[in-house]
């Protein structure tokens, strides 16, 4: 008869082999994170244990979650492939980019859903300055959309650097809001906004209160070489830089409405339609002490809605006839 010892004994043994075959599963991922200057990257980035780096945050945030900051620090440049949001209201998140690459990238091209996710960049400062400066501050290569608000972009200036540039392969969504973007371009290439569609790409973008200063070659530009863009732009201030808003559409449609925005002692062309698939309408808007005010040219279509404040360009140019009537 076996003893009450030696059924124990084998129970226990049963449940050891057990606990050695068993594998506990992953760590579950957080649907908020915290990043901080003092963190490090091994912890679990929670509230009391920190991250140093959006780079080692992400990996432990789950789609749909939320990166914040605790204080401020440069928290490092980040490749965004899932749906989530980074915030760094409330105090002073940065990202430094220079050497000439990114310092945020949207790209879900390479998963099993290219083209579906939806990030929000919140409360952020990103810049490029370096011996060798920054390429893009954000750059989109694919996903649905993309919301950018209250964010400081400068010194974005390597060849074809530009603040944000928007370059999807397929439909996608830029907002813009209560974002500066400061000192892009080369003088010859990059923008502070590039909405340039890859093949068969369509981009439709509201950018609303932005700040475009000393930017050297475009303030805003919609590029339809390749895919279409729609584009609304209220609110706005673009001074300093070569040219304003420029809509290049040579064979892809490119359409812009530009309202209540002030273009203002760019040294080249304050509104400038090129292509025969560009046009903008233009609303309530001054442009006055650019090289030259508005220009179209190969066939493109600049409409005013009589209510703008066209002078005191070096030459001011005229509207497409005949004037959209305000309903």
């Amino acid at each position: 008869m076996t003893s009450l010892t030696g059924r124990s004994q084998f129970a226990a043994s049963i449940l050891a082999v057990g606990a050695l075959l068993y594998a506990a599963p992953a760590a579950a991922q957080a649907t908020r994170t915290w990043v901080s200057g003092v963190g490090d990257d091994a912890n679990p980035c929670s509230r009391t244990a920190p991250c140093k780096t959006f780079a080692g945050a992400i990996s432990k945030t789950a789609t749909g979650g939320e990166i914040n900051c605790l204080d401020p620090a440069g928290y490092g440049v980040l490749t965004v492939t899932k749906s989530i949001t980074v915030d760094c209201t409330g105090t002073f998140g940065s990202v430094l980019n220079s050497g000439g690459g990114n310092g945020l990238t949207i790209n879900d091209s390479a998963t099993a859903t290219p083209g579906t996710i939806k990030v929000v960049l919140r409360g952020l400062s990103v810049n490029g300055a370096g011996t060798t400066p920054g390429l893009n501050g954000i750059r989109f290569v694919s996903g649905a959309s993309l919301t950018v608000e209250n964010i400081t972009i400068s010194n974005q200036a390597s060849p074809n650097g530009s603040g944000i540039l928007f370059s999807p392969a397929a439909a996608a969504k830029l907002f813009v809001n209560n974002v500066t973007i400061v000192d892009t371009g080369n003088g010859a290439t990059g923008s502070g906004i590039e909405l340039a569609p890859a093949v068969g790409g369509l981009v439709r973008a509201h950018i609303h209160n932005a700040r475009l200063f000393n930017n050297s070659n475009n303030g805003i530009r919609l590029n339809t070489t390749n895919g279409a863009v729609v584009a609304t732009i209220e609110g706005t201030e673009i001074s300093g830089g070569g040219q304003g808003v420029v809509v290049l559409a040579p064979a892809n449609g490119g359409n812009a409405m530009v309202v209540d925005t002030a273009i203002t002692n760019n040294t080249g062309t304050g509104v400038l339609a090129a292509g025969t698939a560009g046009r903008v309408r233009v609303g309530n808007t001054t442009i006055t002490g650019n090289g030259t005010g508005v220009s179209a040219v190969t066939s493109a279509i600049i409409n005013t809605y009589g209510n703008n404040r066209l002078n005191g360009n070096g030459t001011d140019g005229t509207f497409t006839a005949p004037a959209i009537p305000q309903q």
